[in-house]
């Protein structure tokens, strides 16, 4: 498995690119098998859960062209010539269960695996399931399988329109019922919806599409379900979480750095939380610069909440700024159990971290040590990273394939800005 040395205490100068969001390109992939024409997505992450779902998507019918170096995709279903998504694939990546909510709308059955992928707790799939059976899907769930299907009794074997109201807001369980709902029989009202900016791409890429969709980005989305959608061409929006993390680099070194493509609208919490650490971000013809303003940062105590509140996905960052502020910050964990499992790691580099339930007391120090640490998941992978790129001496972070997973070419867009960092190939 490939590593990746940091030697860190170099201030970051120059530009870093932005790239197109991984969790708003994985639920557009899914929307190709909505139609039997031709979906073309550009500003396309070269990722390996980009190539996870493209498998998925072959293995079901979909004829897939991806030209990575203009990062464009192509995706048509002209048929779905299989109504099965297979362990062997799911088993890889949770964003595999949005097949379903597709596959219902088009052809009124699909088999899918439960999930996997992910070690930040069970993330059930329990919303998704119960808001298809809400629109009429019957579901069988034996031997690790989602059977579902709609009985010819129900709109004819399509999806009925429903008013919806999710019990808590899941992002992924929005995204199925939404793509579901465009081919349903009917209106079909989310209440209590995530209003995430991928939820809104989405939904924008599902109108060019010829879908009826209003209040995509508010707490309540209404579908009118069509007869049938078109191909079209969207670009991907760039991933806020990609964008934070590297808002953070400049922060945690010191330096300053424009990041190319940056929407502050994405990453407000971020920013505001950045800004109380005494960081400053400007918007910039360009997108975003981020330089600290001063020698020692500012403690700051941060809730994780649906957007837009402050992401989950940028928990573990903020926690390895924290580790160097002069004071005591107060980090609390509302969306996922067990993710803070990069703590151990942060004190392996000399954080002074306490954890009393799902909040976490971050004394700040005066500065980490380098040393051998383990990604856990995806977020806390770059977190090792970034601290790494601050601490004194070197730092090898194991097991970034979890790394590889969300962020494109990371050792390249941090080595332009003038990080010691490196890839090792090889075996533990």
């Amino acid at each position: 498995m490939d590593k990746i040395a940091v030697t860190g205490g170099t201030a970051l100068h120059g530009t870093i690119p932005i790239s197109g969001s991984k969790n708003a390109c994985l639920p557009l992939m899914t929307a190709a098998l909505l139609t039997d024409q031709t979906l073309t997505l550009t500003n396309v992450p070269n990722l390996a859960d980009i190539g996870t779902l493209s498998n998925l998507l072959a293995s079901l019918g979909a004829t897939i062209d991806h030209d990575r170096e203009a990062n464009r995709l192509n995706l048509r279903v002209a048929r779905l010539s299989s109504p099965l998504a297979h362990y062997d694939i799911v088993r890889k990546m949770r964003a595999s269960i949005l097949v379903l909510g597709p596959m219902l709308a088009r052809d009124g059955a699909g088999t899918v695996s439960l999930p996997g992928g992910c070690a930040i707790g069970a993330r059930p799939v329990d919303l998704h399931l119960k808001g298809l059976e809400a629109m009429g899907a019957t579901l069988d769930l034996r031997d690790g399988y989602v059977h579902a299907s709609v009985p010819r009794s129900v709109s004819g074997g399509r999806l009925r329109g429903v008013s919806h109201r999710f019990p808590f807001v899941s992002v992924g369980a929005t995204e199925n019922l939404l793509m579901a709902a465009t081919l349903a029989k009917g209106t079909t009202r989310l209440v209590n919806a995530a209003r995430e900016p991928e939820i809104v791409d989405l939904a924008d890429c599902l109108s060019s599409m010829g879908a009826q969709i209003e209040g995509a980005g508010t707490g309540t989305i209404e579908i009118e379900g069509v007869d049938a959608l078109s191909g079209t061409e969207h670009r991907v929006i760039a991933d806020r979480i990609e964008m934070g993390s590297f808002m953070i680099a400049p922060a945690i070194t010191g330096g300053d750095v424009t990041l190319e493509g940056g929407r502050i609208d994405l990453v407000s919490s971020l920013a505001g939380a950045l800004d109380a650490a005494g960081v400053s971000v400007e918007e910039v013809p360009q997108g975003l610069r981020v330089r600290r303003r001063d020698d020692r940062l500012n403690p700051v105590s941060i809730v994780t909440e649906p957007f837009p509140g402050y992401a989950t996905d940028l928990q573990a960052q903020m926690m390895a700024l924290m580790t160097l502020a002069d004071g005591t910050s107060s980090i609390t964990e509302q969306i996922f159990e067990n993710r803070f499992m990069h703590v151990p790691e942060l004190a392996r580099m000399g954080a002074q971290i306490d954890i009393t339930g799902n909040t976490a007391q971050v004394t700040g120090v005066e500065s980490l040590r380098g040393a051998p640490v383990m990604a856990t998941d995806l977020r806390a992978s770059i977190s090792l990273l970034l601290a790494g790129l601050a601490a004194k001496g070197e730092t090898v972070v194991s097991r970034v394939y979890h790394l590889d997973r969300g962020y494109e070419r990371v050792e390249e867009k941090l080595r332009a800005c003038g990080a010691r960092i490196e890839r090792i190939s090889g075996d533990d």
